[in-house]
């Protein structure tokens, strides 16, 4: 579908997580994961490109003269998700292995479920991740 007068022209989305503990979160997603730093903002942000998309990690704070409402919060509770990432991985086994010796935790080994095979695991807060692998048929 095309848009007149698209207002996303030359534009690109970023995927904000809130986070309790940012140190230790700038260690998973460039040691664990592999993100790249693009900027740090007085130890409370951090950008990071991942995969060609751009996460931004913050740390809680309260509203603001422009969204006065809104409180940012790390989740509270890793078994209510709201939000999540899936990567499509070639070979979701030996992702699952290279990721586990990073450091991700996994709640499963991968497990086949017709075409997909996938397993999930958490940042330091809670933010589900799931690698995936799907096999034509």
């Amino acid at each position: 579908m095309h848009i007149k007068n698209d207002p996303f022209e030359a534009s690109a989305l970023t995927t904000i997580l809130v986070v309790s503990d940012m140190a230790k979160s700038k260690l998973f997603y460039v040691d664990v994961l592999g993100a790249k730093i693009f900027r740090e903002y007085g130890g409370d942000s951090l950008v990071l490109e991942f995969l060609g998309n751009w996460i931004l990690l913050v740390t809680p704070g309260g509203p603001t003269n422009d969204k006065p409402d809104t409180h940012f919060m790390a989740p509270v509770d890793n078994n209510s998700v709201s939000h999540s990432f899936t990567i499509r991985v070639k070979d979701c086994t030996r992702s699952y292995e290279i990721l586990k010796q990073n450091g991700a935790d996994f709640i499963t080994p991968p497990i086949a479920r017709g075409a997909e095979t996938r397993c999930f695991f958490h940042d330091p807060d809670g933010h589900l991740f799931e690698i995936s692998e799907y096999r034509e048929q």
